[in-house]
């Protein structure tokens, strides 16, 4: 067991965690990125990349994040292969992080990139096609089907908006839900209603992911009549689970402030946390866009107004020794 200070603990390893280490090591704040259960976040179960700004081709996603942790280390970041279990926040800077092997971690300031997973419905297919006609984000990988038939399982905003998206890709887009209405809000109801593309394949569950990984990938998707129990299959060359995320934010409940959904709450515009000195980014914070680079972007603001803080402190500390 041992101890590790820092002026700049960061809890997570994808975009958001690697872009705060890398601004972070620029700055002078030698940050320790703790990687977690999974390091390098969801991009790292991600195939083909084609919407990350600077790559004129495909690339893939474990590459980019091996490429990021690169860049972290080149500029000074370390890395440490542990996963914290526990937290102490509430007496201010320097937090600690206790890691699952005994390790303990002293930051100054302390961002938290720990990202959020989707939801899955944890169906036959849904594994093996993942990334093969199976995806949970539309705005990722819905350029992958333009002209294709695709569905979309849900019923809330998610699935509607995913939806809706869809449509600029596709001209065959059917979701299918559970129940006989949707959870969405009225206007995005009235939209989808509206649009030519879009049929609703209502009161029917998910049964399996029909389709052959090492031949093409998903054909259809196998569904249930919640009423009547009759079974189809639904032909699709592309399909999105859109039931929602869930942030991994355990380690925070009753230490921050969470929305109703779980997701950190900041200040707005920021991601500041209602703790001076712990900030917040990418999608442990942001149930809206999702996205790599928007995750990147919030990481650099969390560096940035870190390293701010760090000075701050420091000032009172030199301040405080020199009894002003």
């Amino acid at each position: 067991m041992a101890t590790h200070k820092t002026r700049m603990l960061i809890i997570g390893s994808g975009p958001a965690g690697l872009s705060a280490a890398i601004y972070g090591a620029r700055a002078g704040m030698e940050p320790i990125v703790v990687q977690g259960l999974q390091p390098g976040g969801q991009l790292t179960i991600t195939t083909d990349v084609e919407n990350y700004p600077g790559f004129r081709d495909v690339i893939q996603g474990p590459w980019l994040m091996q490429e990021m942790e690169a860049q972290a280390v080149h500029v000074g970041t370390r890395m440490m292969w542990d996963t914290i279990v526990e937290v102490a926040l509430s007496s201010g800077s320097p937090f600690r992080a206790f890691g699952d092997g005994g390790d303990i971690y002293e930051g100054d300031t302390l961002v938290i990139a720990t990202g959020a997973q989707a939801k899955w419905l944890g169906v036959g297919g849904e594994q093996e096609l993942g990334g093969k006609g199976v995806s949970a984000c539309a705005t990722c990988d819905g350029f992958f089907y333009r002209g294709k038939k695709v569905v979309v399982i849900g019923g809330g905003n998610t699935a509607v908006e995913e939806a809706l998206y869809l449509t600029n890709h596709s001209p065959d887009v059917t979701v299918i839900h559970r129940r006989d209405s949707f959870r969405a809000e009225k206007i995005l109801q009235d939209r989808l209603f509206a649009h030519p593309a879009v049929k609703v394949v209502w009161n029917s569950q998910v049964d399996h992911f029909v389709g052959d990984p090492a031949s093409g990938g998903l054909t259809g998707v196998a569904v249930s009549d919640t009423v009547t129990g009759e079974k189809s299959v639904i032909p699709a060359d592309g399909a999105f689970v859109a039931i929602g995320h869930a942030p991994a934010t355990e380690l925070f409940n009753g230490k921050l402030e969470l929305d109703a959904n779980g997701y950190i709450v900041v200040e707005p515009g920021t991601p500041k946390t209602a703790i001076p000195g712990v900030f917040a980014c990418g999608d442990v914070m942001d149930h809206t866009y999702r996205q790599a680079v928007t995750a990147a972007g919030t990481g650099c603001m969390a560096a940035l107004d870190a390293e701010r803080f760090f000075a701050t402190l420091e000032f009172s500390r030199v301040k405080e020794a020199a009894g002003v």
